[in-house]
């Protein structure tokens, strides 16, 4: 009898580990980025395209809602709607398909909530493009396990950023000394914190 029970808690377990690793595949497959796709209808609809396609949200310049809906995204002339949120809550996003918001010029707000491809290499990538060192003024990173103080301290190269919140970030170790980094790179930022010592 234990070794029925034992040979089927080790093929429940081996499906379990397939279909995790099926999700994976398909997350990895929905951020690749189509640089052609870039190309023929613009930085801010491919990025809407992408971050739709892995559950997040986009608010555009001049519009009040937030856009979810695909198949809804606005149409008009190239370059017309620019995205200038971001709202990632609970989506797919990772570190692959980041090349996506390169071409950005309007983005004011990300919020990454509860996103489980979330890790440092995200946040040194976002940290790195230069038009969101330009515009980016407020972000949130809320439970995403994978950020660490690395992570964060990268996030001193948003110079113009004005409004950091930070909770349930397990990864971070020393709260104190990333904070007090980020304070002396950026004396204007108001940082929320939400975090354990």
């Amino acid at each position: 009898m234990r070794l029925l029970t034992r040979a089927v808690q080790c093929a429940v377990s081996q499906r379990e580990s397939s279909r995790r690793h099926f999700w994976g595949w398909l997350n990895a497959v929905f951020n690749k980025v189509d640089y052609e796709r870039i190309q023929t209808v613009g930085p801010d609809r491919a990025a809407a395209e992408w971050l739709l396609r892995c559950g997040a949200k986009v608010r555009f310049q001049g519009l009040d809602r937030w856009q979810h809906d695909y198949n809804a995204l606005p149409t008009g002339p190239l370059g017309r709607f620019k995205i200038q949120g971001i709202d990632a809550t609970e989506s797919c996003i990772m570190y692959r398909g980041f090349d996506h918001l390169d071409g950005l010029q309007h983005l004011e707000e990300i919020k990454l909530n509860r996103c489980i491809y979330i890790e440092d290499t995200c946040l040194e990538r976002l940290s790195t493009i230069e038009n969101l060192q330009q515009s980016l003024l407020r972000m949130e990173v809320v439970s995403c396990g994978n950020v660490t103080d690395k992570g964060l301290i990268a996030l001193h190269k948003l110079r113009n950023l004005e409004l950091l919140f930070l909770s349930d970030l397990p990864g971070i170790r020393d709260r104190k000394t990333t904070v007090s980094r980020l304070q002396t790179a950026l004396p204007k930022l108001d940082i929320s914190l939400d975090l354990s010592d």
